[in-house]
């Protein structure tokens, strides 16, 4: 095995992490959502929380590690196409993801208040849930596009 094909290996795996915990806490966070249990919504952005901090950043940081380290063993340019849009789209995913990791604390929060205090979830939390589901389209629609443009390298 050649150290391109491990480096290789090794981003293609940050992008399933990626994905994989993206599709796993959006759907746990939509199940608990839809149950409208407090107690269960509070569960679940907590240990959803975790997995953004454990799986997802880990992988998120050592994704342009990765990329730059095969960018420097095939001798790719800056100014591939494919390349350039891949990395606009990262931005554009980042910028989406960083504002759901606070919602995410906040949902998780509030529910966790709503049982303490033995309360119906606030309207806050509604409004939060709203924002991080729309979040969720252009950031996971970007690692979407981002992973078929490093398969395709199509333009």
């Amino acid at each position: 095995m050649t150290l391109y094909f491990l480096v290789k290996y090794l981003h293609v795996l940050g992008a399933i992490v990626i994905l994989g915990t993206g599709t796993g806490i959006a759907f746990f966070m939509l199940m608990a959502h839809r149950s409208r249990d407090a107690a269960f919504i509070a569960r679940t952005a907590g240990t959803v929380v975790i997995a953004d901090m454990l799986f997802t950043l880990t992988a998120v940081l050592l994704q342009p590690v990765s990329g730059g380290v095969l960018m420097w063993l095939s001798s790719t340019m800056w100014s591939e196409r494919w390349l350039m849009t891949s990395l606009g789209l990262y931005a554009v995913a980042g910028l989406f993801w960083v504002p759901v990791i606070f919602m995410q604390i906040e949902m998780r929060d509030l529910a966790a208040k709503a049982v303490e205090q033995n309360l119906g979830l606030p309207p806050r939390y509604f409004t939060l849930f709203h924002r991080w589901f729309l979040f969720g389209i252009p950031g996971f629609g970007s690692v979407m596009a981002i992973l078929w443009l490093m398969i395709a390298k199509p333009i």
